[in-house]
This record gives structure tokens, C-alpha cells and sequence, in this order.
């Protein structure tokens, strides 16, 4: 957003909190951030509000805007994008239709969660995961998704990656023969602080292993969490390139010549399905937030990966059993047994084809709305779902307001 003129009033990483003992010394920092962005919103006197993700301090700003607004005829459209994940915690469904208070209308990346939010009162519609663009991008630039076979089309063929890899290796001064391996330690600076030394220990019980080892990491593009990678790096007794995590060029580039992955659960998981990249997904958290976890969760999964598939496709390992010896067990076997590997390169289609299929539908009712438009050839692109849904949600609201 902000390459696209968005002038944010504070830094992103100051409200990018997970946990619930990890919050405790923020929370007068992140109401304050409310309040700032709240007297914006009023100030601006917005068509629409369309907050994404971070749903503790998007549902509080649109529950506050919404009392100042006190039910006027001319109050803004309220949008959330990316659904809170009500589908895995014990009585999260329950939850949605309170929503409906101060949410107007809920944009999913998730193809099944759309009908569950209707079906709570909410209003929904999936727009498609933000995946599928990178997957669109990665391809044809700049063409439709529209009546592609996503086998063939969304996931990039052998001889593309295979040229991607080289070129990253060539361009970074990496022999053909070297081992590589990619670092994905998270994008908020706490998650990056807790997993980045777990990750340098993991691979140290490997090094003996692995044929002249290389490690490439992308980072956040947080001035912060790259200053702390910066000084990590300079004890690690392997080479690291440090790369731009906001690149999708770079980033593909590098998962296209390593051999596997460590990752910190999150939407990483999938980039790494879509590069055909096996991996395994770590993740550590408070002792206080652990215990929260497993006494409300209700699903087996924390990888979206293996929750879209229902299967244990992506190795997880997580709390405390996520150790560096548990994960160079796991990482080992992921890099070195072709079953392993072949079980999550050969499932990426089908996730792709789980995420794709839903948004056809949504694709073809904008495409008849527009016509000819110069818009009609990019409508199967979540993005634009996602963007002609505010639009249209708005233009229908302000027809029943006039009514």
C-alpha cells in the first residue's frame, strides 16, 4: 500500500503483536494508535473504510467509528479484509454475529468462509487469496486468470524455476554445487527475535551434512527487524544473503535454488507451496499463550496448507517441542527423503486448484457487470475481486439509502 501513495500515520510494526502475554506492555501504545486513527478517519470523512487483517485494532477502530457516527445516514461503509480465523477456536463461530454491529461486509481469502459468516448474519464474499496474484504474476504478466488450467498456468513449470534458481545463484555468488537453504524467521520483530536463533542452532546440527551449505534469508521490510538480522548474521559461521522480502522477483528467486525451507507459521507456508519448496513450519510462543492456544483451538492444523488439504502435508513443529534438534531431525528428513519431499511438491496444485476454483464464480458475475470494460480481462484477480466488491457493496448501499 504504501508503494502505492499510502501515507501511513504510524509504523505498521508497532501494533504487529501476536500473543496475549506479548500484548501486556503495548496495550496502552496500540489504544493510543486507535484513537489517532480514528480522529483521521473523521477528520478525512471517507466513502468506505476497508481495514485489513490485525483484527484486535481493526474491530476496535470500526466499533468506535461507528459509535461516533451514531447510525447516520451518511456513515461510512464498513470493510474488513482477511476474516478473523472464527473457524479455530471453540465458539468462534458464535462470535461472527456480533460482527455485524459495526462490519458492513467481510472480504475471505479462504474459499469456506464466506457461506459461514452469511450463515452468522454477516455478510461475506471470497475474494481469493492474495497467493493466486503472486502465482498470476509469476507466470504472464499482466494477463488474466480467466479460464486457465491452473495445473498448468498458476504454478510455475520446472524449467522456469530451474532458471530463477540459477540466476539467483549466479547473481549472489553461489557455487552450482552449494546446498542452500532459505531462513523464513517471520516479519514481526518478536516472532523474527524468538525463531532466527532457533534456526542458526537447527542448521549448525545439520552443517556436517549438507555440501557446502549457504543460507538466504528475506527480510521484512521493517528498519528494525532488519538491523537485528544484520547483527545475527555476523556470528553465523556459513554464508547468508539477506534479501528484500518485499521483492517477489527475489524472493521466488531464492526458494527456486534452495533445496528447503525453515519457516515461521504464516502466510510464508504458502508462498513456499507455491515454489514447490518443501519445508518445515516452526513456531514458539509465551508459556501463558501456549496453554490459551491449546485450550481454545479446535483444529489439528496451524499450517493453512494442511488446514485447505486436511492432511498432514507440511511437517509442523511447534511450542515447546519446537527445538533445534526436533527441527534438524525434521529438516533432514524433509531435505533428504524424496517421499517426504514429493508429498508437499506433488499437493501444491491441488491447494491452488482449492483457492482458484471458488473465485471463477465471483470472476464471472463482475465480468458480465463490466462488459467490455478495460477492467473485464483482470477480474479474476483477487486483487481487483477484491477492490470492484468495495465498490459495488458501496454503490448498492448509497441505491437503498436513496430508496
Amino acid at each position: 500500500m504504501c508503494k502505492e501513495g499510502l501515507q501511513s500515520l504510524f509504523p505498521m510494526e508497532e501494533i504487529a503483536i501476536m500473543g496475549l502475554w506479548e500484548l501486556l506492555p503495548h496495550i496502552y501504545n496500540v489504544k493510543r494508535k486507535i484513537k489517532d486513527t480514528l480522529d483521521a478517519a473523521i477528520l478525512f470523512r471517507p466513502h468506505a473504510v476497508v481495514t485489513v487483517d490485525s483484527k484486535g485494532f481493526s474491530f476496535r477502530l470500526l466499533q468506535q467509528l461507528k459509535c461516533r457516527y451514531n447510525q447516520k445516514v451518511d456513515s461510512p461503509l464498513h470493510v474488513h479484509y482477511v476474516a478473523p480465523s472464527f473457524w479455530a477456536w471453540k465458539g468462534g463461530e458464535s462470535r461472527l454475529s456480533k460482527l455485524h454491529n459495526f462490519v458492513d461486509h467481510m472480504l475471505c481469502i479462504l474459499p469456506f468462509e464466506d457461506e459461514i459468516c452469511r450463515l452468522h448474519g454477516l455478510p461475506a464474499t471470497y475474494v481469493g487469496h492474495p497467493l493466486l496474484d503472486d502465482a498470476a504474476g509469476l507466470n504472464v504478466a499482466g494477463t488474466s486468470l480467466q479460464h486457465k488450467n491452473v495445473d498448468s498456468e498458476l504454478s510455475p513449470d520446472m524449467s522456469m524455476r530451474q532458471r530463477s534458481g540459477e540466476a539467483f545463484s549466479l547473481e549472489h555468488g553461489l557455487s552450482s554445487d552449494a546446498t542452500i537453504l532459505t531462513m523464513l524467521p517471520g516479519s514481526r520483530m518478536q516472532e523474527v527475535a524468538r525463531m532466527l536463533p532457533i534456526f542458526f542452532r537447527t542448521v549448525q546440527h545439520l552443517s556436517h551434512t549438507l555440501n557446502d551449505l549457504s543460507l538466504v534469508i528475506p527480510v521484512a521490510p521493517h528498519r528494525d527487524v532488519r538491523t537485528y538480522v544484520e547483527n545475527v548474521v555476523r556470528s553465523v559461521p556459513f554464508p547468508v544473503v539477506l534479501i528484500p522480502g518485499g521483492s517477489l522477483e527475489k524472493r521466488y528467486g531464492a526458494f527456486n535454488a534452495s533445496k528447503a525451507a525453515l519457516c515461521t507459521s504464516g502466510t510464508a507456508v504458502m508462498e513456499l507451496m507455491l515454489a514447490k519448496l518443501p519445508c518445515v513450519v516452526a513456531y514458539q510462543a509465551h508459556f501463558l499463550t501456549e496453554c490459551f492456544i491449546h485450550l481454545r483451538k479446535k483444529i489439528n492444523f496451524i499450517s493453512l496448507p494442511n488446514i485447505l488439504l486436511d492432511s498432514p502435508i507440511v511437517p509442523e513443529i511447534l511450542f515447546r517441542a519446537c527445538t533445534d534438534k526436533n527441527l534438524a531431525a525434521k529438516l533432514s528428513e524433509v531435505i533428504f527423503n524424496d517421499e517426504v519431499r514429493q508429498l508437499q511438491v506433488g499437493s501444491a496444485e491441488r491447494m491452488l486448484q482449492v483457492l482458484y476454483e471458488p473465485i471463477k464464480r465471483q470472476g464471472n458475475l463482475f465480468a458480465e457487470e463490466l462488459g467490455d470494460s478495460g477492467l473485464s480481462s483482470d477480474v479474476y484477480s483477487p486483487s481487483t475481486i477484491a477492490a470492484l466488491t468495495v465498490l459495488y457493496t458501496d454503490k448498492h448501499r448509497r441505491m437503498v439509502h436513496r430508496n
